[in-house]
This record gives structure tokens, C-alpha cells and sequence, in this order.
């Protein structure tokens, strides 16, 4: 067989890639585990569309999504389809449409992919592997502490074992800002220092506005008031305006319910923090795990998204990037999402109804099993059975009653009976 001539150009776009199967188990067992943990903290799956009216997915994104989403014509109809690029504007469209009847609370979750443009030479995935929760109808510290703990939880369970819950509130910054009268260049110019923690510059370009002394310490605070939870006792003693201290209090409220459930340890906070500002209405948090400079999970309370499809609803809400925590979880999860198939079946000669009978008989007790159907000698069904990951090969000969059993891992072996396999007398 020739093989067809490979050559230099790309088979792929930029941004997306394949996963063979060592990769591809570490991606299932992550979003497999998130459901199962979110399943028991009684959320309930939705699937949304994998495409959408650009104008009807617009509505529920911020202008940051907007101008990476891919959009193009349907021949169809002739109106504007796009891909999504995050699943939240669709589930809140769900809620508004199909489910506003219902009651409340509602507990959703999903699992999918979503595509995002990318700057062609940022190096960043294009198709994004999303699996998350939106919490709809419930507008209390409780149902955002639920969120962080929830993030908590599942990290966890993939393994990680050191990772911070970076928390931040939108509210504490929009009400200290609200409280300058100044044109909307300098107002951009301060949040452009404040998101890079510049303390230096910020400090220069406060010195040529007039401001009362108060204001301008406040302003000044912001990209300092990161750490743990003194940085809480650090904005109480700078921050004063009303709007800011309530954000606080709602920070200490989710404070205390997560210290029931024992996770305070893993929370840090970041009230500079300024993503989502034009999206969020409260809570924010992010995940991070060592080594890895981009978040794995990304959430946080936005009390006016189901609204823009015509049913305001409270809600909150966290989403996995499944490959972020690829790359910072791959060594972690070489044991754990590990995929070995249980037996290969090994007979020689033309009569192979016995093998296939043995077959049949372990798949429905659960094993999972193929047949070695290629011609070829037992030492080299071994060897492909040790590539491929399998257990156990089994040897059969025709009008044999016994079978041998042997480990691929260390080439032990034990002799059983035919039958009993058949019957279901024998555990692998």
C-alpha cells in the first residue's frame, strides 16, 4: 500500500489541535468528574446549540467576546449565524425562552466546546473546552460562596493538591470610581494603571487630578488590596463610600460559609481585579494552579444576563477551560485518567467462535474486551496488547476447556476454565 505523500503545509488551522487517545482520556476524565461532582451538588445537564443567530447571541456577551466570536452567512435563511465562544450567554437564553416557567432555583450544568478568535500569532487555542455550572435564581452569598466551593471541590478531584480561588468583587472598584467627576479618558487611563497594578504610574497620573485627599487614597488602594484575608481588613480602614463597604460585607458573608465547609484556606483575594466589569454584578473569582500564568476556571455572579433575553433572574455561575488544566494536571493525571482495556483475546486456527463467545461473555459482566484479529503469533499479540494498554491477553485454543491467562504488565500467568468464564464464575 502506498501511503499518501504528507506534505509541509498545515493540516490544521491555527488554534485548534487533535488529541489522540492518551490525551483525549485526561479530557473525558475531567469533564467527567466535574459533572459527576456537579450531578451531586444537584445540578442537571442542558445541551445548547452549537450554532445561533449572531444577533440573538450578542445580546448576552460583553464586548471582549464579541470580537472573537466567528460568524458567518446562512444559506439558508440568510441572516448572520455565529459559533459560540462561551456557553453562559446560551444557557441564559435557555432560562429566558424555555424555561422561564419553572421554578426557581435552577441548577444547570454543561459540558461542550466553544470557538474564539485569537490574535494570529498569540499562540492561544481557538476551540475551547468548557465544563461549568450556572446557578439561576438565587441572589444571596450562599449561592456564590456554592460556586467557589464547588470549584474547590473539583479541583480536588482531578488531583490538584496546591491552587488558589483568586476572588474579587466588581462592586467594591465601581463604587469607589463612582465617586470621581473626571472625563472618561482619564477615567480609562486609571483603570488601564489599576488592572496592571501599576502603583507608580497610577500615583503620577493621580497627582495631575483634583481630588478630595479621601477620594485619591481610595483610588490609590486598589492595586494593592490583593493577599489573603487581611486584604479585607486593609480596604475596610481606606475605603469608606457606601457603595464599596457593602461589597466588603458581601465578601464576608461568602468568607464565613465557605469557612463552614472547610475551604477558606484555599481563597485569596484580588479587589483590584477589574475583568468582566462590563458583565459581572458582584463575585468574581478565578482558579489557578502553580506553573500556569492563565486561570483553569473562571466565574462569578451576573445578576443581568437573562434579562437581555426578556426574564431578569439573578444568577452566578463557573466554567472549566478543560485544556488550561490539561496543561497544568498532565503528569497528575497520567494515573488517574488512565485507559487500559481489560482483555485481548488471542486464538490461533480458523475456528475463532470460542474467543468470540468468551467476548460477548465479558463484555455484558462489564470487562472490556477485543479480539486479536490479526493473523499473528502470541508473542507478538503480547507485545501490541503491552503497547495498546491492555490487562490481560487470553490464550485459547480450539476444543481446549481451559483458557490461559496472562498479565501484559509483568507476563504472569494462571489457567481457568472456559466455562466458568462463560458463567460468570470467574473475576479478571
Amino acid at each position: 500500500m502506498t501511503l499518501p505523500e504528507i506534505t509541509s503545509e498545515p493540516l490544521l488551522p491555527r488554534g485548534v489541535k487533535d488529541f489522540l487517545p492518551a490525551k483525549a482520556a485526561k479530557i473525558s476524565f475531567l469533564a467527567e468528574t466535574a459533572l459527576e461532582l456537579f450531578r451531586r451538588w444537584g445540578f442537571r445537564p442542558v445541551v445548547p446549540p452549537s450554532l445561533e443567530y449572531l444577533d440573538v447571541l450578542e445580546r448576552g456577551m460583553g464586548h471582549g467576546l464579541r470580537d472573537k466570536t466567528f460568524r458567518f452567512d446562512d444559506r439558508q435563511d440568510g441572516k448572520l449565524i455565529a459559533f459560540s465562544p462561551d456557553m453562559t450567554p446560551q444557557v441564559a437564553r435557555i432560562v429566558a425562552t424555555r424555561m422561564h416557567e419553572m421554578p426557581l432555583p435552577l441548577r444547570l450544568c454543561y459540558s461542550g466546546r466553544v470557538l474564539r478568535h485569537a490574535e494570529q500569532q498569540s499562540g492561544k487555542d481557538r476551540e475551547i473546552f468548557q465544563v461549568g455550572v450556572e446557578l439561576i435564581g438565587l441572589q444571596s452569598p450562599e449561592a456564590d460562596a456554592e460556586m467557589i466551593a464547588m470549584a474547590i471541590e473539583s479541583l480536588k478531584a482531578f488531583g490538584a493538591t496546591t491552587f488558589t480561588i483568586d476572588v474579587g468583587q466588581v462592586e467594591f472598584y465601581r463604587g469607589v470610581m463612582a465617586q470621581l467627576d473626571l472625563p472618561e479618558s482619564d477615567l480609562r487611563a486609571l483603570q488601564a494603571l489599576i488592572a496592571r497594578k501599576e502603583v507608580t504610574g497610577l500615583t503620577r497620573l493621580l497627582d495631575t487630578l483634583t481630588l478630595p485627599a479621601a477620594v485619591r487614597e481610595e483610588v490609590l488602594v486598589l492595586p494593592r488590596l490583593f493577599g489573603g484575608r487581611e486584604v479585607l481588613e486593609k480596604a475596610a480602614a481606606t475605603v469608606h463610600n457606601e457603595r464599596s463597604c457593602q461589597a466588603l460585607a458581601n465578601l464576608r458573608q461568602v468568607l464565613a460559609v465557605l469557612a463552614t465547609y472547610g475551604l477558606e484556606e484555599y481563597v485569596t483575594f484580588d479587589l483590584g481585579e477589574l475583568r468582566g466589569l462590563d458583565y459581572h454584578s458582584g463575585i468574581t473569582f478565578q482558579g489557578f494552579l502553580p506553573g500556569l500564568g492563565r486561570a483553569v476556571c473562571q466565574g462569578g455572579r451576573y445578576d443581568h444576563l437573562t434579562a437581555r433575553y426578556g426574564y431578569p433572574a439573578a444568577a452566578t455561575g463557573f466554567a472549566f477551560d478543560l485544556l488550561n488544566l490539561l496543561s497544568a494536571l498532565d503528569l497528575v493525571l497520567e494515573h488517574a485518567a488512565e485507559q487500559t482495556t481489560d482483555v485481548l483475546l488471542f486464538q490461533s486456527g480458523a475456528d475463532k467462535q470460542a474467543a468470540q463467545k468468551i467476548a460477548q461473555a465479558l463484555r455484558e459482566r462489564g470487562y472490556s474486551a477485543a479480539r486479536d484479529i490479526i493473523p499473528r503469533s502470541l508473542d507478538e499479540s503480547l507485545a501490541y496488547a503491552k503497547r495498546m494498554s491492555f490487562r490481560h491477553v487470553l490464550v485459547i485454543e480450539a476444543q481446549q476447556p481451559e483458557v490461559r491467562v496472562i498479565w501484559v504488565d509483568d507476563g504472569h500467568e494462571r489457567t481457568i476454565s472456559l466455562q466458568a468464564i462463560l458463567d460468570g464464575d470467574v473475576a479478571l
